[in-house]
């Protein structure tokens, strides 16, 4: 399937008014959800997948769920409400280090003082330092080296005490 195929797939599932349609064949699955009662709004998921597990799906519309991340989240259980959770800013590709040759920002169990910088965070090619606004300890690292991030979601676990 290319580009062209899939953009005239999106233009034909807007104007349908479905919410959520998927498709998969042998090398490619296909994901696109409009927004209900919103502007328009369209996002495709384009994911390559193993050969041994394709099959052929194409769903009638479903209710609109939240789009999941490509990285797995841990949910903070209850015993970790007295942590403070450092949140992503921004949509991008999270980096536990400037720079491949480099060390890594912070582990677990280091100190971090207001203003460190915990991460990079690359949008369009632009490398954003991700600095602590709170003074603690790491307790937890939510996300993997190199895993995309959305917007808002948990990135660090720290305990401010």
């Amino acid at each position: 399937m290319d580009i062209k195929e899939i953009q005239s797939l999106i233009k034909f599932v807007a104007k349908s008014g479905a919410s959520e349609v998927k498709l998969e064949t042998d090398d490619i699955k296909i994901t696109i959800r409009t927004g209900e009662g919103m502007s328009k709004s369209e996002t495709t998921v384009v994911q390559q997948i193993p050969m041994a597990a394709a099959q052929h799906v194409v769903g009638a519309p479903v209710p609109v769920e939240a789009p999941s991340s490509a990285a797995p989240v841990a949910e903070a259980p209850a015993e970790d409400s007295k942590y403070v959770t450092i949140k992503s800013p921004i949509i991008g590709t999270f980096y536990r280090k400037p720079a491949p040759d480099k060390p890594t920002f912070v582990e677990v169990g280091d100190s971090i003082g207001q203003g460190d910088v915990l991460c990079v965070i690359e949008a369009m090619k632009l490398f954003n330092d991700i600095e602590s606004e709170i003074s603690g300890k790491i307790v937890k690292i939510l996300v993997e080296d190199s895993s995309p991030v959305e917007f808002d979601q948990p990135l660090f676990l720290v305990d401010p005490s």
